[in-house]
């Protein structure tokens, strides 16, 4: 029975110490994304970066997005909900991180969809339908393609922009700036250039509601 409870006491030790070596991992690159987040304000956004909400809102969200990442297709829905339920006083930037094969050629189609003023509906679009052209990780563009004829989307003009040298200039800026950034993994959230202490939805609304309050106190 002795030796029973040493082995229990000897694994509890064990998980403890595996938690308390988590728990400072994640406290350490928490540390490490804001000293860099610190130091890289101005790659936090770009003046050609897409934006939704109040463009003079005192509280910005900067997401870097892979539109092939399923978190990211999860979270887009609840960031929109963050948007409305602080409407007037939170605003979206929008940066790229594409980390999966081919998703590179998804964010050429979104800056060719936004020169023809339908970025956010692509953009919803590439979400609803992710589960048809980038199944278990492995992107097909030429799927989404389909998608866009049948929505009604000038999709000769798309076409041709996407080999625009100005857009892959812009996607290579994104990638540069997460990289400064330390956007390793996608969604990645700043909140007034502060990145999440740890990532989840609530700690994104958390994040979000203590700026609120501190530039809208007693709204």
């Amino acid at each position: 029975m002795k030796q029973n409870y040493t082995i229990i006491g000897a694994i509890f030790l064990m998980i403890l110490a595996f938690l308390m070596a988590a728990y400072l991992y994640n406290s350490q690159q928490a540390d490490t994304q804001t000293q860099l987040a610190t130091q890289n304000a101005d790659a936090l956004s770009k003046p050609y970066s897409p934006r939704k909400g109040n463009p003079a809102a005192k509280v910005t969200i900067v997401e870097f997005l892979d539109p092939a990442c399923e978190t990211c297709r999860q979270f887009h829905p609840l960031v929109k909900e963050l948007l409305a339920t602080y409407r007037g006083k939170v605003n979206l930037v929008i940066r790229y991180a594409p980390l999966h094969p081919g998703s590179d050629h998804m964010v050429k189609i979104l800056e060719a969809a936004k020169k023809q003023g339908k970025f956010w509906e692509v953009l919803d679009l590439m979400f609803e339908t992710q589960s048809h052209w980038a199944s278990h990780h492995q992107p097909k563009p030429e799927v989404f393609w389909t998608y866009l004829e049948r929505f009604g989307f000038d999709v000769a003009q798309l076409r041709e922009d996407v080999n625009s040298p100005e857009i892959a200039k812009i996607i290579q800026q994104d990638i540069a700036d997460g990289q400064r950034l330390g956007a390793t993994k996608t969604p990645t959230f700043f909140v007034n250039g502060k990145p999440l202490s740890r990532f989840g939805y609530e700690q994104l609304k958390n994040l979000v509601a203590s700026e609120v309050n501190a530039y809208y106190p007693g709204s």
